[in-house]
């Protein structure tokens, strides 16, 4: 049977923090699974939730304030020390819960979980001392990359990344972006619902999408919109994919790296007689294809297969397909503010590796394509590397293909006819659209 602590909210964003610092888990789906199997009421599912990711993304920012206060952290177990992360983010960044209520919490929670081990008197006196003195400036910290890493809590090669890419001020908008909650996005379906929907939900239009619906938090699955198909979980940056392909009802389609089948669907819905052909590496990923259709009623338009896009050109014929999707894998850099873990597994992401893979992917699919067809190039990611740099070097070998100028209303987003999206532009996730197209 589960002790008490275990039920409580910051017992169980123990548990979860530590599935994740600990095992290696992915804080999205810990938390779902953490959250399923508890009893909590909605405020403290709630407060797990900001608990949980507050505490993954200023992970580098918690530590570095504990390190001037813990002597021998290696000597100290791993619970202990989430513990104290967990007390010291609410510490530091919930202004509404007072902070002896933090540390009586910590102190119990402490004295539950580590029994006769006596840990709860190492608890009191840390957490009393941070509440109680000032904390540690880090702007006075001189290398100007370490003091970014530790105000931001970004890994030092990732800010050192960034500004080489983006200069220091754009840099420091992009920092300053990824503390902001990651928005709720919905793309409508059912267009004719827009404005029901809209004022049913207390949504606001996207200013990026003419199909997008925000709102600053929301639980949209959870709607009837959604069971019915009526509407879609997708990012606002994410929307703007399958319109780049201008399709006009009948193409034969190739999306490359569907899963979770999002843009597949999105796609589809501008299908009439067309098919679209929707590829990926694992059969459980091909579900979600499925189920994503099915519940969107657009599964008669979509045909799944399990393949690697690398070798799509040894399993169709040239000229199959009159329109391309690669919505490549990528460092998935974009994506920090929904999974702040990333900030911390890309660390010896290889970018050139990476770059090779997208080019095979393209190099594969293109010669599937038929002339005059398009290619359209995603990716959540804002790194020249997987995106300029990889279309230059794919036309640079393909004499036979051209780049196609994408346009947008917001022109703050186009880049060189491409669509470059950077988190602090939209409060989006940072997205990059390319299109080429075949010309003999």
């Amino acid at each position: 049977m589960a002790t008490n602590w275990k039920k409580t909210a910051r017992g169980t964003a123990l548990l979860i923090l530590e599935d994740v610092f600990n095992q290696g888990a992915y804080s999205n789906i810990a938390l779902n699974r953490g959250l399923s199997q508890s009893h909590l009421s909605e405020n403290d599912k709630n407060l797990v939730t900001e608990i949980v990711y507050g505490t993954v993304a200023f992970k580098i920012t918690l530590g570095w304030q504990l390190s001037h206060v813990l002597k021998d952290r290696d000597k100290l177990e791993p619970w202990v020390y989430t513990l104290l992360m967990l007390s010291l983010y609410q510490l530091m960044y919930l202004d509404k819960i007072p902070s002896h209520a933090v540390v009586n919490e910590a102190v119990v929670l402490a004295k539950e979980r580590g029994r006769k081990q006596g840990a709860e008197k190492l608890v009191n006196a840390v957490l009393r001392k941070l509440s109680q003195e000032k904390l540690v400036d880090s702007t006075t910290i001189k290398r100007k990359n370490k003091r970014y890493s530790i105000q931001y809590s970004l890994p030092v090669w990732l800010v050192r990344k960034l500004i080489e890419q983006y200069g220091e001020e754009r840099s420091l908008s992009i920092f300053q972006s990824l503390s902001i909650r990651n928005k709720a996005s919905v793309r409508v379906v059912n267009l004719a619902k827009f404005e029901e929907i809209k004022k049913a939900t207390g949504a606001r239009p996207s200013r990026l999408s003419s199909v997008g619906l925000i709102k600053d938090s929301a639980y949209f699955a959870g709607t009837d919109y959604f069971k019915n198909g009526d509407i879609t979980i997708q990012d606002e940056s994410s929307q703007l994919v399958a319109p780049t392909l201008h399709i006009q009802g009948s193409e034969q389609i190739l999306d490359a790296c569907a899963a979770p089948g999002g843009k597949t669907a999105h796609l589809a819905s501008y299908l009439t007689t067309g098919q679209i052909v929707a590829l990926d590496l694992y059969d459980h990923k091909l579900d979600l294809i499925k189920d994503n259709a099915k519940r969107l009623h657009l599964d008669d338009k979509i045909r799944t297969r399990k393949l690697d896009a690398r070798q799509v050109h040894q399993y169709f014929e040239k000229d199959s397909f009159d329109k391309i999707l690669v919505d490549a894998p990528c460092s998935g850099i974009g994506l920090i503010r929904r999974k702040p873990d990333i900030r911390y597994s890309k660390e010896s992401q290889d970018f050139k590796a990476l770059q090779d893979i997208q080019f095979d992917i393209l190099n594969s699919v293109c010669q599937t394509l038929r002339k005059n067809g398009i290619i359209t190039y995603s990716t959540c990611t804002i790194f020249r590397e997987e995106n300029q740099d990889l279309i230059q070097r794919f036309l640079d070998t393909h004499p036979n293909f051209e780049q196609v100028k994408l346009e947008h209303e917001q022109k703050d987003i186009l880049v060189d006819g491409f669509i470059s999206i950077t988190p602090e532009l939209y409060q989006t996730d940072g997205f990059f659209i390319a299109q080429i197209k075949r010309i003999f």
